[in-house]
């Protein structure tokens, strides 16, 4: 098959998703054509080597690289952001013509979902079927930031955003989605049921892989004997770490919480640990991607909390995957698929969101937990990492439904 690839972001970028899966495509005999913008992600700047032109065309093994100009833009500026959105919807729009003509079919990765729009123009001639991959829930995602606007333009930003996502769900061909509360959303929301197929997202295996337990690494978190509770990635509005704060200062001589990771509520955080004294918790910023696996091994849990939002109830973050990829158990605060999945599997612990008592019981049982028993959530982790959500499992879900998606004249 002829594959096009749209996605805003993508390597050098860390955005392995659409990277690894052009590779993947054409390591199995597919002729894959991507089209993406100058990487500047997470930074908002062009990354060195680069310079921003029309027609930027690179190769990497079997798989054809274009990039387009884009406003730059990754920071908490709303008009930033839309018009780095709104950029490579236009800039993409135009390359797409030539770039994509003649594909099979055509996979884009939605954030955001102004990247559909490359597909808009193909379709006028030669009509290539487009698969959605759906990270996350719009206008939800947007309206429930920090820098979405109040008020009346609060309300039509939101209105707008819903009839322009009901309109993609219903235009697209087929839907990869992350759980059932996604799908059942996006089918609420004017797709097709039929089109619609829950795919489980893999990690960067290359980065989340079980290694051995490494003293330095132990020694980086401070690991000092007792149950350690590891937080790693965004500390964002989503995220609502400072219930885990609260969680831990209940628990001073039990549980040690360290937080690897940057975003904007980590100053809050910094600051409601200090208000209550928890010498328990620390935070390590961020860390290089190579370090990760090992301090993943050194840690006794990985620390999963989200928002009580009803976009929230259809994400499995990112976070879970690379915890089970290492083989390690987890502690999750959070709504939705992600509760019903850890549970099922035995992989670890949960409670309800937003709930710091109910996340101290959970806490006290993590270091109750005998570490025979710890080991044997760990490899149940790493056995439904394999099965169900690894990079070889995903890609077959999408390449099977790319090859499936209907042909149009």
């Amino acid at each position: 098959m002829r594959i096009g690839i749209v996605s805003q972001w993508y390597p050098p970028e860390p955005a392995f998703i659409p990277g690894e899966l052009a590779d993947e495509l054409a390591g199995r005999g597919h002729r894959v054509r991507v089209l993406t913008a100058h990487p500047n992600y997470p930074g908002g700047r062009i990354y060195p080597g680069y310079r921003q032109r029309w027609n930027t065309r690179e190769t990497h093994g079997a798989v054809a690289v274009r990039r387009v100009p884009v406003h730059p833009s990754h920071d908490t500026s709303a008009v930033g952001r839309v018009a780095s959105y709104l950029s490579f919807a236009a800039t993409s729009s135009l390359a797409a013509t030539r770039w994509l003509a003649g594909m099979d079919a055509v996979y884009v990765y939605h954030p955001p979902p102004t990247a559909v729009a490359a597909t808009l123009l193909p379709r006028l001639s030669g009509r290539a079927p487009v698969l959605l991959h759906v990270q996350d829930i719009w206008p939800e995602s947007v309206t429930a930031s920090e820098m979405a606007p109040t008020g009346r333009r609060g309300r039509l930003l939101e209105r707008a955003l819903t009839a322009a996502m009901r309109r993609t769900y219903r235009a697209a061909d087929g839907i990869a989605v992350l759980s059932p509360s996604m799908a059942q959303l996006v089918i609420e929301r004017g797709a097709d049921p039929a089109r619609v197929r829950t795919v489980l997202n893999w990690t960067d295996e290359r980065l989340f892989r079980p290694v051995p337990v490494d003293p330095a690494a132990r020694a980086a978190l401070g690991h000092r004997g007792r149950c350690t509770v590891m937080f790693a990635g965004n500390m964002g509005p989503f995220q609502r770490v400072e219930t885990a704060v609260r969680a831990a200062a209940a628990l001073p001589d039990t549980v040690d919480l360290v937080l690897v990771g940057s975003g904007t509520e980590e100053e809050p955080a910094r600051r409601l640990a200090a208000e209550l004294g928890a010498e328990n918790v620390r935070f390590l910023g961020r860390r290089a991607p190579e370090e990760m696996a090992a301090l993943y091994a050194a840690a006794d849990f990985q620390l999963v909390t989200l928002r009580d939002l009803p976009a929230l109830r259809g994400t499995v973050p990112s976070k879970v995957q690379a915890a089970l990829a290492c083989g390690r158990p987890v502690v999750v605060s959070a709504p939705g698929d992600v509760v019903g999945l850890v549970d099922a599997a035995r992989v670890g612990l949960t409670c309800p969101p937003e709930d710091w008592r109910a996340l101290v019981e959970r806490f006290a049982e993590a270091a109750r937990m005998p570490a025979a028993e710890r080991a044997e959530a760990g490899a149940r982790a790493r056995r439904l990492y394999q099965e169900r959500m690894s990079r070889r499992v995903g890609v077959d879900a999408i390449e099977d439904m790319l090859t499936k998606l209907p042909r149009r004249r």
